[in-house]
């Protein structure tokens, strides 16, 4: 497995990869949870990039994890792996590479019925801490994780 490092949304090629991966690994999901409602899965290329994260990734890339600082905290806005590379520890490789560079608190959500990625959030120390429905049938799990 290669080793978690940052990506430059500003390098096209990266970019595009990075957007394919987060558009599969959220066509699985909507599967998963049963609603396509999922605005990233409907989000444009140029929109992504406009978007004010940090992005780490692992491959050319396999997977990715989007991130920004929010009033103080760390949320992970999205982590992404190509289905065809699902169940490789990518994921866990990508949530420990950012939560061994950054410190304070962390939250993310994902789909309330995205049993695995609920599961990886729980192994990485992460308590639920909501359930909210942001659009009409899309229930999402809500998650942090307290550091010093």
């Amino acid at each position: 497995m290669s080793t978690p490092r940052e990506l430059d949304m500003a390098d096209e090629a990266t970019a595009r990869a990075t957007h394919e991966v987060v558009r599969a690994a959220y066509r699985v999901e909507a599967e998963l949870i049963g609603t396509d409602a999922i605005p990233a899965l409907r989000e444009s290329l140029a929109r992504m990039r406009e978007l004010p994260l940090s992005w780490l990734g692992i491959g050319a890339p396999e997977a990715v994890l989007g991130w920004a600082r929010d009033s103080g905290a760390v949320d992970i806005d999205r982590l992404c792996v190509r289905p065809d590379r699902f169940r490789r520890g990518l994921a866990g490789a990508l949530l420990t590479a950012l939560l061994e560079r950054t410190s304070g608190r962390v939250t993310v959500s994902t789909g309330a019925a995205n049993t695995p990625a609920v599961a990886l959030y729980e192994r990485h120390g992460f308590t639920r801490t909501g359930t909210v429905e942001p659009e009409p049938g899309l229930l999402v799990a809500t998650f942090a994780l307290e550091r010093r």
